[in-house]
């Protein structure tokens, strides 16, 4: 008799294609915020998986100057904006009344109407108006430039509070570390809160930094500005297990309950039981996440104080339970593992 034929392997299905993030450099580059987008985007070695691709391009291949004096080989061209599903503006280097180049606003228009997520840090907002992208929408630039941002795209509604804003296919930045901020919300909303958390810890920095750009911009006077929420937030931050009404928390900022909810309102835009009940649910999403604990564990490690009310913060908040978040993204982690 012949021989049956050997059984055939299983096919292994072909992994993911990793999300492609192409940064646009416009000379003199500002390095620190291509160091936010290299730095949340790129390689953090094998303790955190790839699920980036990140690389540069700039209008004319070659060496492109920065602020800070040195320069930096580019080998990619515009067209490299053809194959992003992310295109991140590093800041806006030029001049005050600078125009950015034709070349550069087609290729970003023609990217966004694409389909790729087009993304403004700091300054680099101004390419997205130039482009059209922010008409009509709010948007977010370094505090000591929103003024001129407003100036010269009236149709831009410039909030210069924000630490960032996220339409979904755009998104705009503060200045500085505002950068490292939206790019770790955006992989948040890739990814899941629980590996964007990785990405933050191996830059040994919060995965979310609350407050607004004002408590960073110069005073008309010399002097701290006392009116910062930061301490306050830190200290809730420390001791989300525990049940803290506002009147304690006007305490330990030592004013009254009626001005704390003031100056939630001035620098957060929502009033502090509110901001402390999105702690808690963005903490929740995390132990869902990344472990197998039960949900009446979470609530009561997350301040919640029974699987109930958690169910139903939950459920207000994201419009699905705990349980059928925490299948979701197993199925989606899942599937990652077998790729």
């Amino acid at each position: 008799m012949t021989p049956p034929p050997p059984p055939t392997p299983p096919t292994r299905p072909e992994p993911p294609a990793p999300h492609r993030v192409v940064a646009l450099l416009l000379p003199p580059q500002a390095a620190f915020p291509l160091s936010c987008a290299s730095e949340v985007f790129g390689d953090h070695g094998p303790l955190v998986p790839a699920r980036y691709a990140f690389e540069v391009c700039a209008e004319r291949p070659g060496a492109v100057r920065t602020e800070a004096g040195y320069e930096l080989l580019v080998a990619a061209g515009l067209d490299a904006l053809e194959r992003a599903d992310t295109v991140v503006v590093p800041g806006w280097g030029p001049a005050a009344g600078s125009e950015v180049p034709p070349a550069v606003v087609a290729a970003v228009r023609r990217a966004h109407t694409r389909g790729a997520r087009v993304v403004g840090l700091c300054a680099g907002a101004f390419v997205l108006a130039a482009a059209g992208l922010l008409d009509g929408r709010r948007a977010a630039t370094h505090w000591s430039r929103a003024a001129e941002l407003a100036s010269r795209f009236p149709r831009v509604r410039v909030d210069p509070a924000v630490l960032y804003v996220d339409h979904g296919d755009v998104a705009t930045s503060a200045g500085g570390a505002a950068g490292v901020d939206l790019c770790l919300h955006l992989v948040s909303a890739d990814q899941g809160a629980a590996y964007a958390t990785r990405i933050a810890r191996r830059m040994v920095m919060p995965p979310h930094r609350e407050g607004c750009q004002l408590q960073y911009a110069e005073l008309p006077a010399a002097g701290p500005v006392a009116d910062s929420l930061a301490p306050l937030l830190e200290w809730l931050g420390e001791r989300l297990e525990r049940p803290v009404s506002v009147a304690e928390m006007a305490a330990r900022a030592r004013v009254s309950p009626r001005t704390l909810t003031r100056r939630f309102t001035e620098q957060l835009g929502i009033s502090p039981g509110r901001w402390l009940l999105d702690r808690r649910i963005a903490a929740t999403r995390a132990l869902l996440e990344e472990t197998d604990l039960p949900v009446e564990t979470i609530a009561h490690r997350v301040g919640l104080s029974s699987a109930v009310n958690l169910r139903r913060r939950f459920h207000e908040a994201l419009r699905t339970t705990p349980a059928a978040y925490r299948r979701a993204f197993r199925a989606e982690k899942a599937g990652a593992a077998r790729g």
